[in-house]
């Protein structure tokens, strides 16, 4: 049989029927058949090119082909979780938002200077002391004797000392303790809220310390007395709100029929009746407008169609040291929304007319993969101790009071307080103060770890203000519109109004147009796919379906090609080592003849492979048998002569 004829015999039983042992193929086949039977012609080219420049040639430029496919298919890879915002910007009737309004001063003074009364009087005499400043004359409304209340003066500076320095040098300040009148020396590295200016060389503070370690103090100093004396008084009234019941401050503040006097919505008249009552911690009786389950519509844009205010400011019953400027507080939120004034609000100047344009803006994020965001802080490992819906805000301070009572062991009095928890005060806590300082200072610095765990909302509303004041009433109508007024207060005021008793406010939409802004994918799964088979077919010329014949051959024919040549190369050692172990057997007879003569029937030995049966050796002539009629084995001359019968043959073996 010609060598031809053989390797085709060969290959087409490796096609046409299952074969094992030493005639499958090996990995180096495995491969070439591939290279010449694969769609990719760079593939093809290395195995059909003459010489071994060309070949290596082919080999380079293949290598790149795919190095640059995976180097785009990466950069396509990462803008698939890129996002494009769009804007579409909508004309329909608007939701009127909530609006809430506080008076800047929190409780009328007159039914609270019994609880400030020591304060008041330590505050008073401070200033005396560091400013020559003797508020006696002018403060004919305290009724209480200071002489009475002298014992108590030294009890709160004990608590907070307060301090006149004077710079010595660079590096050193003169200290006066006004409680004791002590001097001594500090070394101005310890000053932590202090002015770095060397001009400046009187300057006020207080000095904090914790109760467990006298040695462990901080001395903050103000470059301005105002800001010291305020931020000192600040701290003494928080401790002393923490320990009147809920229902005694909202005694103490401004009621709805004494805050609001006139009101206008969308051209019909409202009353206090439209608006909900919310305490905030720092500013008392806050009222919220459009609160309720159904939500007042904008049926046009412009000032007559919005909320039209007239607000009671009440100045002469003001703090004169808590509050240094008279007005109110608004701050138009979602429904949803927790009003956090102190850090939004927008304030209200009296004897003015406010107007204040709004336009919605509604914004939308993708959230994971794309950003970071959350949709409704459920995955966010932080409580939310305010009941209302989240965002950014509500998430830091709930995080910053939950470290407060873990570490301090009490809340903060400008928070919610979380259940089980009590506020601080000087009484229960007497370091808390100190605490409170090293804590919000972690806070700054994200030692805490609030801003790292804390995420913006996925979703939000927000209504950017455009504001204009006008002095309000004018000089011509001044005398009839307070007249008026006082008259519909009645017996809620006891004295006459002036202008700086009242303040107007307009707040309205400019237009019904509402901006929504949305991300969405840059690339869909569809894009992606097609990019990838852009760049497959430009530098590889083969389709997804290559791909897929690739994973194939690379990955699954491959592993299982190594695996097989490992078992057999292991089979082979362990058949070795076993023969090697039993050795001959000298007690059992070994046959000196076989049953045939015929080549093919060996006992338990392994079956001949196809290559072994088409080198059978010619018959030998065997006495008693005659000679069998070999021309029908001769499988060459059959293949020779009927080579289109082949396949019959093979299904009938």
């Amino acid at each position: 049989m010609a060598n031809g004829g053989k390797k085709k015999l060969t290959q087409k039983l490796k096609k046409t029927l299952p074969v094992k042992g030493p005639q499958a193929p090996t990995l180096y086949e495995l491969m070439q058949w591939y290279c010449l039977n694969t769609n990719t012609h760079g593939c093809r080219r290395i195995v059909v090119s003459k010489g071994r420049l060309r070949r290596w040639i082919w080999i380079a430029l293949t290598l790149m082909a795919v190095a640059l496919i995976f180097w785009q298919c990466s950069l396509l890879l990462m803008s698939y979780y890129s996002v494009s915002t769009s804007i579409t910007v909508t004309y329909k009737k608007l939701d009127f938002p909530a609006v809430t309004i506080c008076n800047m001063n929190p409780y009328r003074y007159s039914v609270m200077k019994d609880y400030l009364a020591k304060l008041d009087t330590q505050t008073t005499q401070a200033l005396k002391d560091i400013y020559g400043y003797d508020a006696t004359s002018s403060r004919q409304r305290r009724d209480t004797d200071a002489a009475e209340r002298q014992s108590d003066v030294s009890e709160l500076l004990k608590k907070i000392p307060l301090y006149k320095m004077e710079r010595v040098s660079k590096n050193q300040v003169n200290a006066e303790e006004l409680a004791s009148g002590r001097r001594s020396r500090m070394n101005s590295r310890m000053i932590d809220r202090g002015s770095e200016r060397e001009s400046i060389d009187n300057m006020v503070g207080y000095k904090l310390c914790d109760s467990k370690n006298t040695t462990d103090c901080t001395v903050f100093t103000f470059s301005s007395g105002v800001n010291a004396i305020q931020e000192w008084y600040r701290l003494h009234y928080i401790n002393i709100l923490a320990e009147i019941p809920m229902e005694t401050k909202i005694a103490m503040g401004y009621s709805a029929e004494e805050l609001l006097v006139n009101c206008f919505f969308n051209g019909q008249p409202c009353d206090s009746r439209n608006f909900t009552l919310f305490h905030h911690s720092l500013y008392g009786n806050c009222y919220t407008f459009n609160n309720g389950q159904e939500l007042l519509v904008s049926s046009m844009g412009g000032i007559e169609y919005g909320l039209k205010v007239i607000l009671h400011i009440d100045e002469h019953e003001y703090n004169p040291y808590l509050v240094t400027g008279a007005g109110a507080k608004i701050l138009v939120h979602d429904q949803n929304e927790y009003p956090f004034i102190e850090d939004s609000g927008t304030e209200m100047e009296t004897a003015l007319e406010t107007s204040i344009g709004m336009q919605l803006t509604i914004s939308s994020k993708l959230n994971d993969p794309y950003s970071d965001c959350t949709m409704d802080g459920t995955d966010v490992p932080i409580e939310n101790l305010y009941g209302k819906e989240y965002n950014l805000q509500v998430c830091l301070h709930s995080c910053f009071q939950k470290h407060m009572v873990e570490i301090c062991g009490c809340a903060h009095y400008e928070h919610p307080l979380p259940s089980g928890a009590n506020y601080c005060n000087y009484v229960e806590y007497p370091s808390w103060i100190y605490c409170y300082f090293k804590l919000n200072q972690q806070f700054v610095e994200d030692k805490l770890g609030c801003q790292s765990t804390c995420r913006e909302s996925c979703n939000s509303k927000e209504w950017v203000l455009t504001r204009s004041v006008a002095k309000w009433p004018s000089v011509k109508s001044k005398d009839w519109v307070l007249r008026v007024l006082s008259w519909e207060l009645g017996n809620r005021i006891d004295e006459p109004l002036n202008e700086n008793d009242l303040a107007y406010l307009d707040i309205f939409y400019h237009d019904l147009n509402m901006r929504s802004i949305s991300e969405n994918p840059a690339n869909s799964i569809v894009t992606l796919l097609s990019n990838f088979g852009g760049q497959l077919g430009l530098w590889m010329s083969c389709s997804m379906v290559c791909v897929l014949e690739i994973v194939e051959i690379f990955f699954v024919d491959s592993f299982w090609v190594v695996l097989r040549q490992r078992w057999q190369k292991f089979m082979r050692t362990w058949r070795a080592q076993k023969e090697d172990q039993l050795g001959p057997d000298s007690s059992i007879p070994v046959p000196t003849m076989m049953g045939h003569h015929n080549p093919v029937c060996r006992g338990d030995e392994d079956p001949p492979t196809f290559n072994s049966a088409l080198n059978l050796p010619q018959a030998m002539n065997v006495p008693r048998t005659p000679p069998p009629r070999y021309n029908t084995l001769r499988i060459q001359a059959v293949f020779h002569e009927q080579d289109t019968e082949f396949s019959d043959v093979i299904e009938r073996l």
